[in-house]
């Protein structure tokens, strides 16, 4: 097996996808630790002959989810929202306009 240089662009790429794998599942935490915190502290204040399930208090768990799913999805699925090479292909056209500007500047 080969050693792999920390100067490698696949190393690069390679730590770069760790460090959005560890930012998901910090978030994840974040999401379910939140959710069940305000969930409980609901449950805590309810009068009785109330009960929790309205979407009032499952709203916020609901819209942070979804946001979750498309985090999960950018993650785990690179590609699936923006295509794939979306970031090479965007810093060649905005290296492009730069060249062009500098050059009519030039000019």
């Amino acid at each position: 097996m080969n050693p792999i240089s920390k100067d490698d662009i696949r190393y690069k790429e390679a730590e770069r996808r760790v460090k959005k794998i560890k930012n998901f599942y910090v978030f994840a935490f974040v999401y379910f630790a939140v959710n069940i915190f305000i969930l409980v502290m609901n449950y805590k204040v309810l009068k009785p002959g109330e009960t929790i399930w309205h979407l009032k208090y499952f709203s916020l768990p609901i819209f942070w989810g979804i946001g979750l799913i498309g985090y999960a999805i950018n993650v785990f699925v690179p590609g699936a929202i923006l295509g794939r090479n979306w970031e090479e292909k965007k810093i060649k056209k905005l290296m492009e306009e730069e060249k062009a500007a500098q050059n009519k500047y030039n000019k």
